[in-house]
């Protein structure tokens, strides 16, 4: 039998648990969800829906990628601004006053990934892999969330008996503005909280902290 510690599910809990995670916590935001829109549609004197069609409406899409585009916004800024930007003293930042390992170039090797072994373009889009798919992801989860927040704003709009709106049209209402805002602010004020909280503050244990002992002005892990 394997050692514990050589098993998969240690050497990959962290991934495997918030993968368990999210897939626990959409399932609720899919099943309440649901339950509240039955409830709007009761208001409205609407006939109610099925779980499974629930699931293509406006309504749910317009909530899940709404959610899903400002962490992928946040994490593409992270990734991105770290490159330039530093805060003395925080565990998330490059030390001001030295080369960081992760600025040096690549070099081939038997172990290093495919593309850096074969270098050139390869080589070229791995160096920026992660801010690409982050910046990916983004996109994919911004239009797809305009793309809920419209039909689900001209789904409310039939049911009370009004004519649906183009996109252009809708895109001059406010709906879609403020439901992308107030996603961002949220993820921009979490950053900055823990760029900020681990130059004063610890957790003995996490790679996201500094050690218990290390000065305040100790910039970076």
């Amino acid at each position: 039998m394997k050692p514990f510690k050589k098993t998969f599910l240690y050497r990959n809990s962290l991934s495997v648990v918030f993968i368990l995670f999210f897939l626990g916590a959409i399932t609720a935001q899919a099943v309440f969800g649901w339950k509240q829109y039955v409830q709007d549609l009761a208001e409205e004197q609407a006939a109610p829906v099925g779980f499974a069609d629930y699931l293509t409406s406006g309504h749910f899409i317009s909530a899940t990628f709404e959610n899903f585009q400002s962490e992928f916004l946040q994490m593409f800024l992270y990734v991105v601004m770290t490159i330039f930007l530093r805060q003395v003293g925080s565990a998330e930042s490059k030390d001001p006053d030295k080369m960081e390992e992760v600025d040096r170039e690549p070099q081939p090797s038997p172990d290093a990934p495919g593309p850096v072994r074969a270098g050139g373009w390869r080589l070229a889009i791995y160096k920026h892999s992660l801010s690409i798919a982050f910046a990916f992801l983004f996109l994919i989860s911004w239009s797809l969330h305009l793309f809920g927040s419209f039909r689900d704003f001209n789904e409310e709009r039939i049911i009370k008996g009004q004519a649906a709106l183009d996109l252009k049209a809708y895109l001059d209402e406010p709906r879609f503005w403020f439901e992308t805002f107030q996603n961002w602010q949220s993820e921009f004020l979490s950053v900055a909280s823990i760029v900020i909280l681990t130059i004063f503050l610890r957790q003995q244990g996490s790679p996201e902290s500094k050690p218990v002992d290390a000065p305040h002005a100790e910039t970076g892990k």
